[in-house]
């Protein structure tokens, strides 16, 4: 099995931020983790007016609150019925517990083990005694003012609040995870990215010193071809016209990309954080950057292949994927199975009216007689597509004939010849179904079981079963699956 993105061992986005990380620390920068839980309030001091609208891409936290919970008369009644009877003493225990649980005086998930040791039960029957008190279900969150960092400009003006004593300059990076509340997600949006953020603050900086920095960042992977573009509008934390996007084009690439965002942080902001000394805040895409090195066209793609990437199988691999569904479990019922097979083969051609007894034995303490059985004029025992094989040809699943002369159709003459063979016909798998179905008819308490086919046209109908990503590959190459034919069995099963 072949997935597009061609990832084996470590992720690109792992490639890519490791050398990222070690440039940094090339270059004289700290490593540090920002803050990823920003209050709301912080939001508008780095904004200002547009809070409001960067507001609506964050994702706010919310939180459950613990219900107040009583003990009722209808509680103890509803608690009775499950076997639970509390005393007094052991009713008072409980109360205890659920108020300590609403003051959160212990974590929520030891609910469940303070109730049964305080009253002397195992964890199931506390577990019961939950599903008598809907509070515990009914809870609705409520969103605080934390939201979750949607750039890393709103963590950084925190930090560096508390690097106001160090020598400068001060230089630090970090690596990590932001969260967009994206309003739609495709081939360039998710709702979380990697940003690989710089800042360097000292008594005098301009944007050469980011340049210097975006410039040996991209030139670790190869990148020469580097475009500077001044915004027309700088973001409200950045100094007016200091704002810069970096663009890059790589060989396999006819377009600029933009994968870095620098400026000098606004002094009115810093000054709000209590920051003194110029602040140059350099950002860089790590999926953006990617994308680019290993030539994705969409994002989804490159995080997370295991979802999204496509799949390419080999004939191979398609036909191990095919496997009959329901089977016997029995050694008897493998048994029938075999009969029924053995009994197809040596009377399938015969005319009708025919009854044959393929097996008469014992299968889980029950006498089973099994018969195959054609009362229609005119026809055979077994209809011509019942001993077809399942091959797989230039990704189709197929069901071919082992006779018969198809010149005008070149998709069965290929396959006979070029496919791969599954080792299923359609007549093993019947059997199999049937066998299966007498088993299950005795456990259910049955004393007969009917199988009836006649013409097939889908897997489900053959009891053959094929992997899902298989199917995900037939369909989206819009290859088919074609297991049409005329079988015409009929076995009966009497249970004795």
């Amino acid at each position: 099995m072949v997935i597009e993105s061609k990832i084996f061992g470590k992720h690109p986005l792992s490639e890519v931020m490791e050398k990222l990380r070690n440039v940094y620390l090339d270059l004289g920068f700290k490593e540090v983790y920002n803050p990823i839980f920003i209050e709301e309030k912080d939001i508008y001091k780095q904004w200002g007016n547009e809070a409001p609208i960067i507001l609506d891409r964050c994702f706010y936290l919310a939180t459950l609150p613990r219900p107040d919970i009583g003990i009722s008369k209808d509680k103890l009644d509803q608690l009775r019925k499950m076997g639970i009877n509390l005393e007094q003493d052991k009713k008072l225990a409980l109360q205890t517990i659920f108020h300590d649980y609403k003051k959160g005086l212990f974590h929520s998930e030891d609910l469940i083990h303070k109730i049964a040791e305080t009253l002397s039960i195992d964890d199931d029957k506390a577990s019961m005694i939950l599903t008598a008190f809907p509070e515990l279900k009914q809870k609705k969150a409520i969103a605080t003012n934390l939201t979750l960092r949607s750039h890393m400009t709103s963590g950084w003006f925190l930090t560096l609040k508390e690097f106001q004593k160090e020598k400068l300059p001060v230089k630090l990076f970090s690596i990590d995870l932001c969260f967009r509340r994206e309003q739609t997600l495709d081939e360039t949006h998710l709702r979380c990215y990697h940003s690989a953020s710089s800042v360097i603050m000292d008594e005098e900086l301009s944007l050469e010193d980011a340049k210097n920095v975006a410039e040996r960042l991209l030139n670790s992977f190869g990148i020469k071809e580097i475009k500077y573009v001044k915004k027309k509008r700088s973001a409200s934390y950045y100094e007016k016209d200091t704002e810069t996007e970096v663009f890059v084009k790589v060989k396999s690439d006819k377009d600029w990309v933009e994968v870095i965002d620098f400026g000098i942080y606004s002094n009115v902001v810093l000054k709000k954080y209590r920051i003194y000394y110029p602040v140059l805040n350099l950002g860089l895409g790590v999926e953006r950057l990617t994308m680019t090195i290993y030539c994705f066209s969409d994002i989804r793609k490159l995080v997370y292949p295991q979802f999204y990437a496509e799949l390419d199988l080999s004939d191979s691999e398609i036909a191990s994927s095919i496997t009959i569904e329901k089977i016997p479990q029995t050694e008897a019922g493998k048994r029938i199975q075999a009969a029924i097979i053995e009994a197809c083969e040596k009377y399938g051609d015969t005319p009708s009216p025919f009854e044959y007894t393929a097996y008469d034995g014992e299968i889980l303490g029950k006498r089973v007689i099994v018969k195959l059985v054609q009362n229609e004029e005119g026809k055979k025992l077994l209809g011509q597509a019942a001993f077809n094989d399942i091959v797989v040809y230039d990704g189709n699943i197929l069901g071919i004939p082992k006779k018969g002369d198809f010149p005008k159709i070149e998709l069965i003459k290929n396959a006979r010849e070029r496919g791969i063979p599954v080792g299923i016909r359609y007549i093993d798998s019947l059997a199999a179904l049937v066998a299966n179905g007498i088993e299950e008819a005795i456990k259910s308490g049955k004393n007969d079981f009917i199988m009836k086919r006649a013409m097939v046209s889908t897997s489900g109908e053959l009891n053959i079963k094929v992997r899902e990503d298989a199917l995900k590959f037939i369909t989206s190459n819009n290859k088919k699956i074609d297991l049409r034919g005329p079988v015409f069995m009929m076995v009966r099963a009497q249970i004795g």
